[in-house]
């Protein structure tokens, strides 16, 4: 089987999360301290963060498939401790609770909250506590997401492949941006409280979600992916499963909350005419990464037909409120049909800045799984020399800089 792949297990309140990353070369150098850990503390951060993010302390540790700082070429195996179920070992034991137990001890919830998973998957899986459903639904399984991109970001990192993010709106705050983005993107935004690179729209942004804590409320927004140095020709055009622009897409969507997804230009390409869409190519010679050719724009995202144009790749993902209010909705309780409020789970108000970081590891896993598709190799030696191959030849069709 090649690719990369990855698999999750574990639920919000559970001894901890798993992560299995299978398909990664040997011999890539692979330190947790260096390189997942920091990225699950990206996780952890912006404003509107709740209580929980205070007790959490993410760390990762290894089971497998790593020796002595490198990738052995097997599957390997993440184990992130959740610091809360010492409060949680009555409620969340996976064994059968003793006779004469406190019922309220195991924590039921039986009104689902509107916007969140718990009605759905109760009636799927035959439930009536949605405990069994809103423990996994968690957004608390991003964390284990964030390990596994964490791996893949150091492969691309081999390539010369940079992945980053940034916060657009909160709310109905929405920010400036540069013309141009800064070359160290998480460097730039990282330190501001919502990853916002313009300073007032992140102060009014701090506001907002202040004012939706007070109120009760939550708040939802606007992110954006981009990754750097990404070269022509990865993804299909000849299947629909293999269109690398779907799979971001799939992939970026897949993150909790998150209900929309666009692509360069996105859904304000159908309100402009083609000539306002589309690229113009042109010469390039000192862009080796795309054959000695490139783009005047960049409105395709850096995808046409499916495949990289190797201009910088752009993803955008709409993140809804968070369906835990303090104020919470009408709901109906699932045991016998009489109204009432929803549950109300300890939760965030904004989790946008968040999202984005959960995003740009979906994002890495994607393109670490579509540079493994292209230029394959069992080392990380192998997997550069294809790719510096691959390289040669683009030089080679006469466009690049020699």
């Amino acid at each position: 089987m090649g690719g990369f792949t990855f698999r999750t297990a574990g639920e919000s309140h559970g001894r901890g999360l798993v992560a299995l990353v299978e398909g990664v070369p040997a011999g890539l150098s692979l330190e947790l301290e260096r390189d997942v850990d920091p990225e699950l503390r990206r996780r952890q951060g912006g404003y509107g963060r709740g209580r929980r993010m205070q007790i959490e302390s993410d760390r990762a540790e290894a089971l497998g498939g790593i020796r002595l700082g490198e990738t052995l070429g097997s599957p390997i195996a993440l184990l992130i401790w959740n610091r809360d179920w010492e409060n949680w070992q009555t409620a969340m034991s996976p064994a059968e609770p003793a006779e004469g137990h406190n019922p309220k001890a195991l924590r039921p919830h039986y009104l689902p909250r509107p916007g969140h998973a718990d009605l759905v998957g109760a009636l799927k899986y035959d439930r009536r506590d949605v405990r069994d459903i809103l423990e996994r639904a968690s957004a608390r399984e991003t964390a284990a997401r964030v390990a596994c991109g964490a791996v893949a970001r150091r492969l691309l990192a081999e390539l010369g492949v940079r992945v980053g993010s940034h916060v657009v709106s909160i709310g109905d705050v929405e920010a400036e941006g540069p013309e141009e983005l800064p070359e160290e993107l998480n460097a730039a935004v990282d330190p501001d409280p919502v990853r916002c690179l313009d300073p007032e729209a992140s102060a009014r942004m701090t506001a907002a979600i202040d004012g939706a804590r007070d109120r009760g409320d939550t708040l939802g927004g606007v992110f954006e992916v981009v990754a750097n140095g990404v070269p022509v020709g990865l993804g299909s055009h000849v299947s629909w499963d293999r269109k690398l622009d779907g799979r971001l897409a799939g992939a970026v969507m897949s993150v909790q909350a998150v209900k929309g997804v666009e692509l360069g230009l996105g859904f304000e390409g159908a309100r402009r005419p083609g000539s306002q869409v589309h690229d113009p190519i042109v010469r390039a010679p000192t862009r080796g990464r795309s054959g000695g050719l490139g783009r005047a724009s960049n409105r395709a995202g850096g995808l046409e037909g499916g495949v990289t144009t190797g201009e910088p790749l752009v993803v955008r993902g709409a993140m809804k409120p968070i369906s835990t209010l303090r104020r919470p909705l009408p709901s109906v309780d699932l045991r016998d049909g009489s109204e009432g409020d929803a549950a109300v789970e300890r939760s965030d108000v904004c989790a946008v800045p968040a999202a984005a970081v959960v995003a740009e590891s979906m994002v890495a896993l994607v393109l670490a799984d579509a540079v493994l598709e292209k230029f394959g190799g069992d080392s990380v030696g192998e997997l550069r020399r294809n790719f510096e191959g691959y390289l040669a030849y683009l030089r080679d069709r006469g466009f690049g800089a020699r």
